[in-house]
Parts: C-alpha cells; structure tokens; sequence
C-alpha cells in the first residue's frame, strides 16, 4: 500500500483526505499518512484522524510513497504539480468510491474525483485536473490539464475543456461545445457556443465579460 502525503489542509485538501480515507474501506491501495501546508497556525493540528506534518519544504523529511496536491485554485495547483513532478515524487489519483467512471475513462496523474461524479465512456482526463462533487461528464468529452470542474457541473457528449479552466458551481455545457485554455465560466453558466482562451464568461448563455492577461499562469507551467 502507498502512503500518501497530501499537500494543502484546507477544505478541498480535507474532501480528498475523506476520499482516500473511504477508498481504504474498499480497496486498500493507498493510505493518507499526513498533510503538509505552509500555514504555520496549522502545525501539529490534527485533521479528520491526520496530522499536519510541516510545511512543503519539509517534504524530504517523512517517509512517504506518493502525494497528491490538494489545492483548489488551479495556477497554484498546476504550479506546485509541475514542481514535484520534477522532483521525481510519485502523484497518485484519488477517486472516491462513489463516484462512477466508465471502464474506458482515461485518467492522468494526480486527478481527484469526488463522490457522486458520473464520467462517462470515452472521456480523458489530463494531470492534476479535479472532478468535483456531484458533477457528470458524459461520453468522449476531454477534459485538459489543471482543469477544476466544480460541483454540479454537467458537461455533455464530446465537450473539450483547455488546460487550466475552472468551470464554476452549477455550470451546464451542451454537447460538443470547446472552452479554451485557462478561462473561467461563471458559477449557473450555460455553455452553448465555444469560449475562447483567458477569459472569463458568465450567463446563460454564457457571454465573455472580461479578457486575462495570456502570461497570467505562466509560473503554474515552470
């Protein structure tokens, strides 16, 4: 059995711990042993049965298996991925046993599914990319690295969600539509025609609002 250090502490870090802490009762494969967080009022404090080990830096000092990177916003998420990659840690993907994924479903590294998702046949899902509570994505769809598809979210057949996007709470996308790279679709959004790379739109239908800066997540890609 692995064991797994889970970097961050906060909430979605805590959803992910619960994952893997109900997987154990089914299928013993990897064992959170510990979170690491750079919050020092965390230190020593206990969370769902686990301790908060030390900060990121200090990673070299607990004998672990594996991580996995359990922050919610996806430029620091992405950021703090390519870091351990390139340090030779083992990422490992959590998925909650009740969420429900096709035989064919193609998974990277470092990929959390939570409970109550649907991903449907034929879909891939690229590194470090989150599957959040109760959200479906239905057959074909491509869903690209650092990606956050929040809770609620239902995707139709052979949509195609660019590296870095967070499609937020309640978001609806109708069948074959694209969202480019590193864009953000309001929370109760409805996705019916494509949207473009860096930039954030909302409505139903979802218009574009307001263009990013393109370097905007430079850091996250090293």
């Amino acid at each position: 059995m692995k064991r797994v250090l889970i970097v961050g502490a906060g909430g979605h870090a805590q959803v992910a711990a619960d994952a893997l802490l109900r997987s154990m009762q089914i299928a013993p494969t990897a064992e959170p042993i510990g979170f690491l967080d750079d919050d020092p009022r965390l230190m020593g404090a206990s969370i769902l049965g686990l301790p908060v080990l030390g900060p990121l830096a200090e990673i070299g000092s607990f004998s672990h298996d594996a991580v996995f990177v359990a922050i919610g916003d996806n430029a620091t998420r992405a950021r703090l991925f390519v870091h351990l990659v390139s340090e030779g840690e083992d990422i490992v993907n959590v998925v909650h046993p009740n969420a429900v994924l096709a035989p064919s479903v193609q998974l990277g590294r470092g990929i959390l599914v939570c409970a109550s998702a649907v991903v449907n046949t034929g879909t891939a899902i690229a590194d470090n990319s989150v599957v959040n509570t109760g959200a479906t994505v239905d057959h074909h769809c491509t869903i690209g690295a650092h990606c956050h598809i929040a809770p609620g979210v239902h995707l139709g057949g052979n949509v195609k969600i660019g590296e870095g996007s967070f499609l937020g709470i309640g978001t609806v996308v109708i069948p074959g539509r694209r969202i480019g790279e590193w864009s953000i679709v309001g929370a109760g959004s409805v996705v019916t025609r494509d949207i473009p790379s860096n930039v954030t739109a909302v409505g139903l239908p979802a218009r574009v609002v307001k263009a990013h800066p393109v370097d905007r997540h430079q850091e996250s890609r090293g």
